[in-house]
């Protein structure tokens, strides 16, 4: 498209979480509709403040900002511009584009989709103070194949049970959806900043901020990181339908991270995976389902806004779950992986040391705090929201309410995950326990599962003392079960009623 074919001289590109140029649909849309373009992210202290000062999450975001700096300098620098370069801004996102927008006199701002709660609130204000300004506001569908009520029942209501979600959202997708954004095609509209207005990513420190761990994790961010993880995975993706529920093997796909803050394309991934599923490949079929599962989850979030803070089932807000000391003791035991049951204790760990846990072990932990201990749902919710990487307000809302039976298509009350059975079944060998557990190391395969139940000469022979080397169950698990039913007799009896 032509300079006088573009609808706007000059256009404002706001990055949230599609951290990438590469298949970008609001950069896309920007640069294709705009003379000169400019790039911003704001570091948004209403989201940021309430945050530790050492955050993993934050780290993380700022190499995968400087990553997508580098990527918009070099498109700059394809084109013969130079001071081509993300401009990062630090305050209330509400405040600071407007303001930004008035600074460069743009006609347009582009930004990408997010329903999360405060996402909608904020982008209703900037959208009212741009228009005050005569300003346009245009927001894309980028960080779902489908989303809101682009897939609904025959009866026009949004799905609240997965199966047909995914029945529906197979029969809906074709390579419209899937294809990608040519961004690279358009590149030249990216305009080198002006003097008063300088790109680059300030340091961690100028945000207030601290360094983590998280270099010395296998967590490799941005578009670069997150392009090298998709090749390693696309190697084993065959075996994915076995390899995944088993944590003490390489059977995820690890991209969780990096489809949260859109550091890769959720269509690059889906249409691959799509591609494979057609040809029969088992692995790629089973990944591309939890893709869906994504999808699915967010449009509950987008149709469903009470689930963030309420049980999606409103019957399920009458249980009365355990409250005081007692249970706040219970609490800290499940968080530092002190419960006495190696599998929910070493998932716990690797959740605290590295901000990741597998997946099978998020429903196990998950279970276990709201069916063995008889805790508050939203106090799990709340940790993994402080200590995952990856947390995602949908994804990690439908998971604790699935695992907590309140949610929409979850697992029945009745059915509760035994934590030894589970820790035999898909740690069988122990393999992770020993990792996240060293004290429990020389302890046989059969025993490590559950160490109150091993002999007193296995006990000796590996060094373990129960209370003080690895502590002794905090629940006895068939007690555990029997006051869970109890508990969820009122859902039961809400069920009847109705």
């Amino acid at each position: 498209m032509s300079h006088a074919a573009k609808k706007y001289p000059q256009g404002l590109m706001w990055f949230r979480r599609d951290l990438r140029t590469q298949d970008n649909a609001a950069l896309h849309r920007a640069l294709s509709q705009c003379q000169r373009v400019w790039c911003v992210f704001v570091f948004d202290t209403e989201i940021l403040d309430p945050l530790p000062r050492a955050d993993r999450r934050v780290e993380f975001l700022h190499e995968s900002l400087i990553d997508l700096d580098e990527q918009l300098r070099s498109l700059g620098r394809a084109h013969g511009h130079e001071n081509v370069g993300l401009i990062v801004r630090h305050g209330k996102a509400t405040e600071a584009i407007p303001r930004l927008a008035a600074q460069l006199g743009v006609q347009a701002v582009f930004t990408n989709h997010d329903d999360e709660p405060y996402a909608r609130q904020r982008d209703a204000q900037v959208l009212g103070h741009l228009a005050h300004a005569g300003v346009l506001l245009s927001t894309c569908k980028d960080h779902t194949i489908f989303e809101r009520q682009e897939v609904l029942t025959q009866a026009g209501r949004a799905f609240t049970v997965f199966s047909p979600y995914k029945n529906a959202w197979l029969k809906k997708i074709d390579s419209y959806y899937l294809k990608p954004y040519p961004v690279e095609r358009h590149a030249q509209a990216l305009a080198p900043c002006p003097s008063q207005v300088q790109p680059g990513v300030p340091t961690l420190a100028d945000i207030g901020f601290e360094r983590t761990n998280l270099r010395s994790l296998p967590v490799p961010t941005g578009s670069r990181g997150a392009q090298g993880l998709f090749e390693d995975f696309l190697t084993r993706i065959d075996q994915y339908h076995v390899a995944r529920d088993f944590p003490g093997v390489k059977g995820p796909s690890y991209l969780s991270v990096h489809l949260r803050f859109g550091t890769i394309s959720i269509r690059q991934l889906a249409s691959t995976a799509y591609g494979m599923h057609v040809a029969g490949v088992a692995g790629a079929s089973t990944w591309l389902g939890e893709l869906i599962w994504r999808d699915f989850y967010f449009q509950i979030l987008a149709n469903f806004s009470h689930a963030a803070q309420a049980a999606f089932k409103p019957e399920y807000d009458a249980i009365h779950w355990e409250r005081g000391k007692a249970a706040e003791a219970l609490f800290a035991a499940w968080c530092e992986g002190r419960t006495g049951y190696p599998l929910v204790d070493a998932a716990m760990h690797q959740l605290n040391q590295t901000g990741y846990m597998h997946n099978r072990l998020r429903m196990v932990v998950a279970s276990f705090l709201t069916k063995d201990l008889g805790l508050d749902w939203r106090w799990g919710e709340r940790y993994f929201a402080q200590q995952l990487i990856d947390f995602d307000l949908a994804a990690n809302n439908g998971g604790w309410q699935w695992a907590a039976s309140s949610g929409c298509d979850a697992q029945p009350y009745f059915r509760i995950f035994n934590p030894t059975s589970q820790s035999e079944k898909f740690d069988p060998q122990g393999k992770f326990i020993r990792r996240y557990i060293p004290a429990l190391a020389a302890l046989p395969d059969r025993a490590i599962h559950a160490p109150w139940l091993a002999r007193g000469l296995e006990l000796e022979a590996a060094g373990v003392v129960l209370g003080r080397d690895y502590p002794r169950p905090v629940v006895d698990h068939a007690e555990a079960r029997a006051r869970t039913l109890e508990r969820y007799a009122v859902v039961k009896k809400a069920a009847a009623v109705k």
